[in-house]
C-alpha cells in the first residue's frame, strides 16, 4: 500500500500537481501511523495475555500453598488445644485431692501435654519468591496484594508468641531435669522407653505424683495454660480467618 502511494506521489511531482501531492503524502503518513497503532495494540494485547497467564500461574500456586498452610495451622491448633487441655486436667488433680491419678495416668498426661512443641511453618516459598522478585505487582486484585503483604508481618508476631509459649513449656520440662523428678518414669509408663527408645522399662519407677503438691509446678502450669490459650485466640484464630479470606480472593480471581 505504501509503495502504491509512493508511485502516485512521484507521478504527481513529475506532473507538478503540488496539492494532490500533499494530499497523497498526508495519506501515506496517516497510513503509517495507523499501521504503528495497530502494531502497538497487538503488542499490548500480547503483553496483557502474558501477564494474565503469569498471574494465573501465581494464583494457582498460591492457592496450593495457602491450602497446605491452612491444614498445617488446623493441625497446630488441635495440638495446642490438646496441650492446654492436658495442663488443665492436671490443675484439676491439684485442686481436688479426692480426684487423683495413678502414676501411669499421670505420666501419660504429662507426656501428652508437654511432648509437642508449637511452631507454625507455612508454605511460603512462592510468596517469598514473588516478593523478592517484585512479582507481587502482577496480582491485579489490590485487596489480595494487601493481604499477602500483611501475611508476613502476622507470621512475625506469631513467631514471637510461639517463642514465649515454648519458654513456658521449657520451664515445666526443666523440673524433670533435676534429681527430684523422673523423666524416665514418664517415658516408661507412657510407652516411650520401649517403643521409641527401644529400651526395657524399669520395674520400679520414681514417683512424680509429688508434683501435684508443688506450688511451683502449679504456677508454671497456669502460665502455660494462659499462654497457650492466648496463642490460639489472639494469633491462630485470626490467622486462620486471614487464610480463608486469601483463599476466597484467590478463587474469585482464578474464576474471573
Amino acid at each position: 500500500m505504501i509503495k502504491f502511494f509512493r508511485t502516485i506521489r512521484f507521478r504527481l511531482i513529475g506532473e507538478n500537481k503540488v496539492k494532490k501531492y500533499l494530499f497523497y503524502a498526508l495519506g501515506e503518513i496517516i497510513l503509517v501511523v495507523i499501521g504503528i497503532l495497530i502494531a502497538l495494540a497487538i503488542n499490548n494485547n500480547n503483553v496483557k495475555r502474558t501477564i494474565l497467564k503469569k498471574e494465573q500461574t501465581y494464583l494457582a500456586g498460591l492457592r496450593e500453598d495457602f491450602t497446605a498452610s491452612k491444614n498445617k495451622l488446623q493441625e497446630l491448633i488441635n495440638v495446642n488445644a490438646q496441650n492446654y487441655e492436658g495442663a488443665r486436667q492436671i490443675i484439676r488433680y491439684i485442686s481436688n485431692s479426692d480426684l487423683q491419678p495413678d502414676e501411669k495416668q499421670f505420666s501419660e498426661l504429662l507426656y501428652k501435654t508437654l511432648v509437642y512443641d508449637i511452631s507454625f511453618n507455612p508454605n511460603n516459598s512462592l510468596l517469598n519468591e514473588m516478593m523478592n522478585s517484585g512479582s507481587l505487582k502482577d496480582i491485579s486484585n489490590r485487596e489480595l496484594r494487601i493481604y499477602l503483604t500483611n501475611w508476613i508481618s502476622m507470621l512475625e508476631d506469631i513467631t514471637k508468641q510461639e517463642n514465649d509459649l515454648g519458654n513456658q513449656r521449657e520451664m515445666i520440662v526443666d523440673m524433670f531435669r533435676g534429681n527430684e523428678q523422673s523423666i524416665r518414669t514418664v517415658f516408661d509408663l507412657s510407652g516411650v522407653t520401649e517403643n521409641e527408645l527401644e529400651i526395657k522399662p524399669r520395674k520400679n519407677n520414681t514417683s512424680n505424683l509429688n508434683l501435684l503438691k508443688s506450688t511451683e509446678f502449679e504456677n508454671k502450669l497456669l502460665v502455660f495454660i494462659l499462654t497457650s490459650e492466648a496463642t490460639e485466640k489472639a494469633h491462630y484464630v485470626p490467622l486462620m480467618k486471614n487464610i480463608d479470606v486469601i483463599l476466597e480472593l484467590i478463587e474469585k480471581e482464578i474464576e474471573h
